[in-house]
């Protein structure tokens, strides 16, 4: 079946350009600051409180907090209603959360601190970037799955008790985030974030689709940088990064767990509508993704990656992982597909740099007007490529031996 079938012969990671100098470093002293991880006033008594309260800058590119219709979702899991539902999928799923197989993992030790404090200079900042990023990704996680837990616990107990050990692991990997914050002196406030940020709303399928996307895409993500850097310990640069084996684990479960969900539910598979929000979704993840990451080349030269070739493997793989259960998928090993993304980029730093400008409001919107246009048209252009047709509603159980 296509669900069970690589597409194409897997990249190799030797492909990367890993011929970098490592970057030399020195002692580096810091002082403490508010929630922010851009932000370097010190602070200290009331003024500390007040700033903590400070946001992440917002933008389309900014990783956001969700909620859906909780309502729509009981019915879906309603066994009542959905007789569909293969309750003994659930219950084995279940078991595997149940036994927590990362409970020790995310200890730490004196070389978290000691690697802080020797980071310095474009790395130092971009990589509390990545921290505070990739803290405030989890934590949105962990607060969906535990209002899914709480709201589905009477009309689906287990498929209620699976996203509430979900939002145990999203909450244990915001903490660990958030610890490491703690050694550059700095702490995001998950409380006051909790309160302050907009929540997107998205309708369940969406919740689906999105949410799988993010979990494959952060194990793909988590197993290359951790294979990366086993091969090539001089760009360790700090420890975190040798907890990432283990803890793609996690983000591998909860995708498995969404495409159960989806199988539950075929109508959000098995018509030309889900073709149409699959390549959607697929495509939102992935120019997501290279938009960002290309924001932040520092991060990934600083660990020894080349930051294109990075991102187009793990679009990759994760479109082939994707491609088991979506109905439709992009062509993204399509030459032409990347030459779009390349130029997306192109149009997106101009778009920051008329941001960054010191004209009036007014200039920088007519500025922004054939820039959108132009990167509107490079999205409509992608998204309109021939796709793969792809996915199954029985496609088999994960295959542990396809990723390692």
């Amino acid at each position: 079946m296509a669900a069970e079938m690589a597409l194409v012969k897997p990249i190799s990671i030797s492909k990367f350009n890993l011929t970098r100098t490592p970057t030399t470093t020195t002692k580096f002293s810091t002082t403490t600051t508010a929630m922010s991880a851009t932000t370097t006033t010190t602070t200290t008594g009331p003024i500390r409180a007040k700033a903590a309260k400070k946001g992440i800058k917002e933008s389309l590119l900014t990783p956001r907090f969700y909620t859906t219709d909780f309502d729509e979702m009981e019915m879906l899991f309603n066994t009542e209603i959905n007789k569909k539902l293969n309750q003994e999928e659930f219950e084995a799923l279940l078991q595997e959360f149940k036994t927590d197989y990362n409970q020790t993992h995310f200890v730490r030790n004196k070389e978290f601190k000691e690697a802080a404090d020797q980071m310095q200079g474009p790395l130092r900042q971009i990589f509390v970037e990545f921290l505070e990023r990739s803290c405030t990704a989890e934590f949105s996680g962990f607060l969906l799955y535990k209002e899914l837990g709480r709201r589905l616990k009477k009309t689906n107990p287990v498929v209620a008790e699976i996203f509430s050990l979900m939002s145990r692991d999203e909450a244990r990997h915001a903490g660990f985030l958030n610890k490491g914050l703690s050694d550059f002196n700095l702490a995001l406030d998950l409380g006051f974030l909790t309160k302050a940020r907009k929540y997107t709303f998205f309708k369940p399928k969406f919740i689906f689709y999105a949410t799988y996307l993010s979990e494959k895409i952060g194990y793909w993500r988590y197993i290359t940088i951790y294979r990366h850097l086993k091969a090539n310990p001089e760009y360790q640069c700090y420890p975190i990064f040798k907890y990432f084996e283990n803890w793609c684990q996690d983000e591998n479960r909860h995708g498995d767990f969404f495409s159960a969900l989806m199988k539950a539910q075929p109508q959000f598979l098995n018509d030309w509508k889900a073709k149409l929000w699959a390549r959607f979704f697929c495509l939102s993840v992935y120019v997501t993704m290279y938009l960002n990451d290309c924001q932040r080349t520092a991060f990934y030269e600083g660990i020894g990656l080349n930051t294109k070739e990075f991102d187009m493997h793990v679009i990759i793989e994760t479109n082939r992982t994707t491609a088991r259960i979506f109905p439709a998928v992009p062509d993204v090993e399509n030459p032409e597909f990347k030459r779009k993304l390349d130029r997306m980029v192109e149009i997106n730093q101009k778009l920051i740099a008329v941001g960054d400008s010191e004209d009036i409001g007014l200039v920088k919107n007519l500025k922004r007007i054939p820039l959108i246009a132009a990167l509107a048209s490079e999205l409509l252009a992608a998204y309109t490529m021939p796709p793969i047709e792809s996915g199954s509603v029985d496609f088999a159980e994960f295959e542990p031996q396809l990723v390692y």
